[in-house]
């Protein structure tokens, strides 16, 4: 019984097609089919084809600066393997207010606080360069035998500009 009145409804569909179908004259129809062909075709291009196309044209231009940057992150990886395992020797002379003031200088730097208390350096810079600091630790590191102990820092909404709060220790010699 549902087989048959699903057969009534789909009677009740095709029905009127047939007849709108057999009313047309055979120009007619032939210009009905072409204009349903090329609406087909149309369909399977925005559907299938232009997505495709578009996002291999995306893939192919973003593929340069992707392999780029893979061979970027190989260099790092590289130069991190050959790096030494411990941090370098430290400067004989413990570090005070002012040479922390002139290093930072040396890197473009200016803190808006310094504290030197015992074996710890706390310094507050605004609005710095997140590149340059990281170079500055990274010379501090290898030239005086600083270790960051704590740092906190913020992304400002210019690029490459952060607040940073770092405490940071002096290696002793011994």
């Amino acid at each position: 019984m549902n087989i048959d009145m699903s057969a009534g409804r789909l009677g009740a569909v095709v029905q009127p097609i047939q007849d709108y179908w057999s009313s047309r004259n055979p120009r007619d129809r032939m210009l009905i089919l072409f204009v349903l062909s090329a609406i087909g075709l149309a369909l399977v291009y925005l559907l299938l084809l232009e997505p495709a196309i578009s996002g291999r044209a995306r893939l192919d231009k973003n593929l340069p600066a992707l392999r780029q940057q893979v061979m970027q992150m190989q260099a790092m990886a590289t130069e991190l393997g050959t790096a030494p395992a411990a941090p370098a020797a430290a400067s004989a002379e413990p570090l005070t207010r002012d040479s922390v003031e002139a290093a930072l200088a040396r890197a473009g730097l200016k803190a808006q606080s310094i504290s030197v208390g015992g074996e710890f350096i706390r310094l507050q810079l605004n609005g710095i360069s997140f590149a340059a600091l990281v170079g500055w630790l990274d010379q501090a590191g290898k030239t005086s035998g600083i270790l960051v102990v704590e740092t906190s820092i913020v992304a400002q909404s210019q690029p490459d500009s952060v607040n940073a709060t770092l405490t940071l220790r002096q290696q002793r010699r011994e």
